[in-house]
């Protein structure tokens, strides 16, 4: 798997599909074939998947987010070659918990929210009751 590396790129999967877990998020979205972030390659080449990585200074100090950025980037070794597509474009976001989590743990997660940002959705979701509708 290739990295993201470029600004642009994690702007541009800013606006594709999210799962959202206890020590991680998992933004994914399709490179575009033509116009967006990179042109479209021969109908015969594979296009790798990127990944980027990225923990915020609310997480903790610069050793504790290189830690849960470590700790991502190898769940997303294990459990990514599995799980991810080509031509996806992918940004993992680091939460605080990933540090006293178990291992084990964050890739099951990893796994889970690999498998929800590529689930077809079955509906819209129910519209919520309101407060009226609740006391009938």
């Amino acid at each position: 798997m290739q990295r993201l590396l470029k600004r642009r790129d994690f702007l541009f999967v800013r606006e594709g599909r999210r799962a959202h877990a206890a020590t991680l998020s998992l933004q994914a979205r399709r490179r575009e074939r033509a116009g967006a972030v990179e042109a479209a390659p021969p109908a015969s080449e594979t296009v790798e998947p990127r990944v980027g990585f990225t923990v915020t200074k609310k997480e903790g100090c610069a050793v504790e987010r290189n830690r849960i950025r470590r700790r991502l980037r190898e769940a997303v070794r294990l459990s990514g070659a599995l799980h991810a597509r080509d031509g996806y474009d992918y940004v993992v976001l680091g939460r605080r918990s990933a540090l006293d989590a178990s291992f084990a743990t964050i890739v099951d997660e990893m796994v889970t929210a690999f498998g929800r940002v590529h689930s077809e959705r079955q509906g819209a979701r129910k519209p919520r009751r309101s407060a009226d509708e609740a006391v009938r």
